[in-house]
């Protein structure tokens, strides 16, 4: 049992796979690479010419230090800021305390647009040079961009690829590792009527050669008790898109029913959880789902995973 949970007991019946099929920036990401220095930066221009720290100085932002994007503002002093920070400033220069008033400063921005910049993944295998406005979109949509730990019972800042990351699961977090894209599972719960705080359980699922991670979830959805489950692929938003799956719970002839598309892992377990996206039992029915006197949660849910065409 996962940590973090009041879970009696949890029974997993995993059936073999259907078919055999071969396949394949947070605050969090900076503990798993190297951020960038600035004696590490060179920009290329368009030119191929290679412009040194200067450059790169004129392009950081004053305040946050950060790179500079349109619209780039300056003071009538010629201070340079970006545009987060001159909405925090309340109109006064940092510098000079001059007014901002609304000066652009287009010069910067040319200078911007004729340079290119490598990926800060670079120290992990990329060696992409995107032009400098489309830095930022290939770094979010960068294949060696590291996960985060999909755990949710902690706020684990570990990071990595898939395998460092089932690696973790399996020694740090104990959970449980499953063959099959078929799931049989028994989630028991002695006291049901506990609900204050959020529990969670969480399985991997190897599945066509990729990994994927069931969530079992309890918390209150406004003021009611529910139970939530829900499929994450373990890869990026367009492999997930690849599968599909389904969900279901119930007994005598009485079910409920969910299909869906797992969500990728670089979506959060909270925001996934938040959208509602998945099989949502309120307690109540999931009691009678469970027979007896129903004061003890017994829910079972099976499901299947399948690649779609």
């Amino acid at each position: 049992m996962n940590p973090g949970g009041s879970f009696g007991e949890k029974v997993v019946e995993s059936r073999p796979s259907v078919a055999d099929y071969t396949t394949v920036p947070t605050k969090s990401e900076s503990n798993a690479t190297t951020k960038t220095k600035k004696s590490d930066v060179s920009f290329v221009g368009k030119r191929g010419i290679r412009s040194n720290n200067g450059v790169y100085q004129l392009l950081e932002c004053s305040i946050c230090t950060n790179f500079m994007y349109p619209p780039i503002h300056q003071c009538p002093n010629g201070h340079t800021l970006c545009s987060n920070c001159k909405n925090r400033v309340v109109n006064s220069c940092p510098t000079c305390r001059h007014d901002l008033g609304n000066i652009r400063c287009l010069a910067l921005e040319k200078v911007a647009e004729s340079l290119e910049f490598p990926c800060k993944y670079r120290n992990i295998g990329c060696l992409d040079i995107s032009p400098y406005y489309n830095k930022l979109k290939h770094e979010q949509n960068c294949r060696f961009r590291p996960y985060n730990c999909p755990y949710a019972g902690s706020e684990c800042s570990v990071t990595g690829d898939i395998p460092t990351l089932v690696a973790h699961l399996k020694d740090d977090h104990m959970v449980d590792m499953h063959d099959g894209c078929t799931f049989n599972h028994q989630y028991v719960k002695s006291n049901p009527h506990e609900a204050e705080n959020p529990t969670w359980m969480l399985t991997v699922f190897n599945c066509f050669g990729r990994k994927f991670c069931l969530h079992f979830e309890a918390f209150h959805l406004g003021m009611a008790p529910v139970y939530m489950v829900f499929l994450r692929f373990m890869g990026d938003v367009n492999e997930a898109k690849r599968f599909s799956y389904c969900l279901e719970a119930g007994t005598d002839g009485r079910k409920l029913i969910w299909q869906g598309i797992p969500r990728s892992i670089r979506d959060s377990h909270r925001k996934v959880r938040d959208s509602l996206d998945g099989l949502i039992i309120q307690r109540n029915l999931a009691l009678y789902f469970s027979g007896g006197n129903r004061r003890k949660l017994r829910l079972r849910i099976t499901g299947r995973i399948w690649k779609r065409e």
